[in-house]
């Protein structure tokens, strides 16, 4: 079997869905829609095609395609993450129009059995436009019907792709429903999996952890809360950053670790600002292995957003033995049971951000009951190997649908 991924090839969560395919012997091509190193993705042939400005992204010794750091695309580069999001929001899906021809070609050299594109902005859209004759999967992750869909460009070319896809694969019920809506016919295949391909648990799973490095001598007594989510638009680290002092003040053994937030001026500033440089952690990011190591030191993970598919780090935590408590949006609650297995909170609301940590971390009998329950539901549910053979039979089964409908004609 052929396969051609149209993705971010430095995701981690592409990647790990593709290394897969990879290892089980599949025939593995992939279009890197943002630059990124050669050997991205180990065992599959590596194509660059920065589209929707992924050539913005910080170019790599090796690769074929411009990224410099002058004129625009340095301008671009140098904008905070705010407002390069707006700008991108609107001058994005010019810039897809002068790639179709190239994916196109691309698309008929490597002749695929499957397309997959990994997400709707920009690679599904972009391969709405390009791809022909070829079985196209779309994936959806997250909050690309909500938070990527505010502006009329944006939402034109969502109505398009979900016209033209021939197969969709969400990460949440909940955007099955919310494709419809964006015309996906609902007698074409849909399947609902985790992002990445599930939870590789031989990774994440509950333990002593062994840290080696960024400083994290922490008291014994320490109660240890990690906020994996980064600098996203749709998480409301502002609140999250407003609710320590007030957890500190019911729990002073209280200590917070943020992956993927050194450096960032926004948390960098505020944890001055609120004083809580003591008891807050800023770290860089982080390696699978060594996010897998933080969450099992951490008792409780922090999720504050606003906007969600199935966060990648929620089932991660969970794997791992936190209790998760995160943002009140209806694809969590897919597998959050409030009280019972984790907890939510307003993200909005700094108050009840404190008023779910400080329950969690007095609750012992929830964290130790939901350790069981999770550690179980994230076997059933979300197990890598499980996960994956589900999408190789998706995958299959969809290339002969396409293969039986053409013989037809």
């Amino acid at each position: 079997m052929r396969l051609l991924f149209l993705v971010d090839a430095r995701s981690p969560i592409a990647a790990s869905w593709i290394r897969y395919f990879v290892a089980h012997g599949y025939d593995v091509h992939v279009a890197s829609s943002h630059l990124c190193p050669p050997q991205a993705i180990e065992g599959a042939k590596l194509y660059q095609l920065p589209i929707a400005f992924g050539g913005v992204s910080r170019s790599h010794k090796g690769s074929n395609a411009a990224g410099s750091g002058g004129g625009f695309v340095g301008a671009l580069r140098r904008l905070d993450r705010v407002t390069k999001g707006r700008l991108r929001s609107w001058a994005a899906p010019i810039d897809l129009l002068p790639h179709v021809p190239r994916l196109r070609r691309l698309c008929n050299a490597v002749a695929p059995d499957l397309v997959h594109a990994m997400r709707i902005p920009y690679e599904g859209i972009m391969a709405s436009l390009a791809v022909r004759h070829r079985p196209l999967l779309i994936s959806c992750w997250g909050n690309d019907f909500t938070l990527f869909t505010a502006t009329a460009p944006d939402r034109l070319l969502v109505r398009h792709a979900m016209l033209r896809a021939d197969a969709l694969h969400c990460d949440c019920i909940k955007d099955v429903r919310l494709a419809r809506r964006w015309g996906f016919d609902s007698r074409k295949p849909s399947v609902v999996l985790p992002g990445a391909g599930g939870v590789d648990q031989s990774l994440f799973h509950p333990g002593k952890p062994h840290l080696n490095g960024y400083g994290l001598d922490l008291p014994a007594d320490a109660r240890v809360i990690i906020n994996p989510r980064g600098m996203r638009l749709y998480v409301r680290n502002d609140s999250f950053f407003r609710s320590i002092p007030m957890v500190i003040r019911e729990e002073p053994a209280a200590f917070f670790i943020c992956p993927g937030m050194q450096g960032e001026p926004y948390a960098e500033k505020t944890v001055r600002e609120l004083g809580i440089h003591s008891r807050v952690k800023l770290l860089p990011q982080m390696s699978r292995e060594n996010l897998a190591e933080l969450f099992r030191l951490a008792q409780i993970s922090i999720s504050p957003s606003t906007h969600d598919g199935t966060p990648n780090t929620l089932l991660e935590a969970m794997a791992s033995g936190c209790l998760p408590v995160a943002g009140d949006v209806e694809s969590v609650r897919e597998w959050i049971e409030p009280g019972s297995n984790g907890l939510l909170c307003d993200p909005n609301s700094a108050e009840s951000i404190a008023s779910a940590l400080i329950k969690a971390l007095h609750d012992a009998n929830l964290r130790r009951y939901a350790t069981d329950c999770n550690v179980k539901m994230i076997s059933e549910r979300a197990g890598y190997d499980k996960v994956m053979r589900h999408a190789a039979t998706f995958y299959r089964n969809l290339i002969e649908q396409n293969r039986v409908h053409s013989e037809r004609q």
